[in-house]
């Protein structure tokens, strides 16, 4: 590559391309204080039982990551229509790795930017463009301790005529026409923090808690249960008598089960709870709601149950069969 074309890739990449893009991931981060319901029940138990109030997500154990950098992976595909509709990965890249191209022909002129998870630039640069290179694009990034997924798709257009060059919205896609043996720039920009950065404090990014509504009270005025941190720490609130019937898990964080047990349930038990589940790093605010009443107590039957008395010259019959 000489210096001019060099200039010009570096002034391609540093271009603002006014484009809506969507993801099939939600891209919007929420406040670290809000949550969104995903699930609701309706629970209900007898006087004096004990009843469990199920929350469980695997996106929230904590593992201690000892290989972080290859836990977030860009790579690039085409889809081509002719001859025998393929798809091929073009370049791929870990957070801390080389980039990988898969095909020879690629080689100096299919590229990266190199700091792409620094700041967030993921544009694919094809240089000397040819007809060849026509195809459906994929920018896709993975993120494997997040389990996040999200994909931009990208039609490449290839032309012999300056005149043709355009870019434009079909209705599904951002199309690029790009005039043969020029530079082509696929832009994917993804600044989330997600992508682009890593918490040392990892333990600290995690907390589960529990909210508890008396029938009547708003959802703003609740009671907190308990907090929970990867950490170890948990916190717990109220009347001592209310902590030793209400329990979570040691192991919660191993195990994603934050389920709250709640032992010699009573009528003043009744109300809404709610499992906050928080993932600071990953972007996860989620909210289980639980709608909880107490029944009547079972009754024991004490009565002595007397058997029939066995005649072994009698046979007993039905009245009538069905």
């Amino acid at each position: 590559m000489n210096m001019r074309d060099a200039v010009f890739v570096q002034a391609l990449l540093s271009i603002h391309i006014a484009v809506v893009y969507f993801f099939t991931a939600v891209s919007c981060q929420f406040d670290s204080s809000s949550s969104v319901v995903v699930a609701g029940y309706n629970i209900s138990g007898p006087a004096g039982s004990k009843l469990a109030l199920q929350c469980m997500s695997g996106r929230m154990v904590w593992t201690r990551d000892r290989v972080r950098d290859r836990q977030r992976v860009v790579h690039w595909d085409v889809y081509r229509d002719s001859p025998d509709y393929a798809i091929e990965r073009v370049v791929d890249m870990f957070s801390a790795g080389d980039q990988r191209l898969y095909h020879t022909h690629n080689l100096g002129r299919v590229s990266l930017n190199p700091t792409a998870f620094k700041d967030g630039n993921f544009s694919l640069v094809i240089q000397d463009v040819k007809l060849n290179d026509r195809g459906l694009y994929s920018c896709n990034l993975h993120h494997i301790y997040c389990h996040l997924h999200e994909t931009i798709r990208i039609q490449l257009n290839v032309t012999k005529s300056r005149r043709k060059q355009q870019r434009f919205w079909d209705g599904q896609k951002v199309v690029h026409v790009v005039l043969q043996g020029t530079t082509a720039l696929l832009p994917c920009i993804n600044r989330r923090s997600v992508w682009t950065d890593w918490s040392n404090e990892e333990e600290n990014q995690q907390v589960v808690h529990w909210d508890r509504q008396s029938p009547g009270v708003q959802h703003d005025r609740a009671d907190r249960l308990v907090d929970l941190y990867a950490s170890g720490e948990q916190r717990s609130y109220g009347p001592l008598f209310l902590q030793r019937k209400m329990n979570i898990s040691n192991q919660a964080f191993s195990d994603g089960d934050f389920s709250l047990t709640i032992t010699d349930l009573q009528p003043t038990d009744q109300g809404t709870y709610s499992c906050h589940l928080h993932h600071h790093y990953c972007g996860l605010h989620e909210r289980r709601e639980f709608w909880v009443t107490v029944e009547a107590p079972l009754i024991e039957n004490t009565e002595t149950v007397i058997s029939l008395p066995k005649d072994k010259g009698n046979t007993y019959k039905p009245l009538f069969l069905l």
